[in-house]
């Protein structure tokens, strides 16, 4: 730290050192780094004990520093996030100018194996996986105050709001699935999966679960989440682009029901339902949405 000397003045110091001397200024604190303490303690030269004003300056630059480091991290963090839906990947083959301009966030989903393709749907085998489900209020799948609730639940399930209180990856697609009756036997393929029972006119929605976890999932709070493990099946599929209506899929569902009746290989389960999927968030422009219908199939019989 230097000082002036306030008992001796310019006009005193010998002329020789005059011209070496520093002039009458102000108390000048300089900041001591780590870098300077430990050259210091090299060269065998004591360091000399902060001031209470210098302390104070090191521990607000310190802070200041950690604050920015922490700022740093959050925003490369949110950056990532985001650019999973800015920037989507293409993980699908298209076979029209339609499916080549859809995309689908950068997220996980559902493992499968394409079976075999034509112009006018694939068969798929897809592997099992789990899924968080809850029933949906009201008489259909896709109306905005419906769906929006039953999301709320299972995105607070999945963010939080469950036994261990952990925060779990989103995964995408959004499935709509439709039942005949409240006790069938539920199979799905991704992550958020409405299905409806007939007879109620109820329908239920499912995220798919991210897979590191298994069967060693988080438990939800909120008893009207349920988890269940889906099993591996085959399953045929029609992707189509826009917003999603009830008038939409069950049109798409009984042209898809027309074309596998003349499939040599595969025919429809017995009380299988649609399935629907929806891959993108709220935002993304109509002809970027990839949705998909599905219905499960079974290998004829030689």
């Amino acid at each position: 730290m230097l000082l002036t000397s306030p008992s001796m003045s310019s006009t005193q110091i010998p002329a020789h050192q005059r011209k070496n001397s520093l002039s009458h200024s102000p108390i000048i604190f300089p900041v001591k780094s780590m870098a300077t303490t430990d050259n210091m303690k090299r060269s065998g030269r004591r360091a000399a004990p902060m001031s209470a004003v210098e302390s104070r300056v090191s521990l607000v630059l310190a802070l200041a520093a950690q604050t920015s480091s922490l700022s740093q991290r959050f925003l490369t963090e949110m950056v990532i996030e985001t650019a999973k839906y800015v920037f989507p990947s293409k993980r699908f083959e298209s076979r029209s100018l339609e499916e080549a301009l859809m995309s689908v966030p950068d997220l996980e989903t559902v493992e499968f194996k394409v079976l075999s393709r034509n112009d006018q749907y694939e068969m798929r085998e897809v592997e099992s996986y789990y899924i968080a489900e809850t029933t949906m209020p009201g008489k259909y799948g896709f109306d905005f105050a419906g769906a929006s609730q039953s999301f709320n639940v299972l995105a607070e399930y999945l963010f939080g709001k469950n036994t261990r209180e952990k925060q779990m990856e989103m995964t995408t697609p959004v499935f709509t699935r439709r039942i005949k009756s409240d006790g069938e036997k539920m199979d799905m393929t991704t992550p958020v999966i409405t299905r409806r029972v007939e007879d109620r006119e109820k329908w239920k929605m499912s995220f798919v679960m991210p897979s590191k976890y298994g069967a060693n999932l988080p438990l939800p709070k909120d008893s009207s989440v349920t988890i269940k493990e889906v099993p591996k099946r085959i399953i045929a599929v029609v992707a189509f682009s826009g917003f999603v209506t009830d008038e939409e899929v069950e049109r798409r569902e009984s042209s898809l029901r027309d074309l596998l009746n003349n499939n040599p290989e595969f025919r429809v389960k017995e009380g299988a339902s649609v399935e629907v999927a929806q891959y993108n968030p709220p935002f993304a422009l109509p002809f970027n949405r990839r949705n998909e219908i599905a219905l499960e199939v079974e290998r004829k019989q030689t």
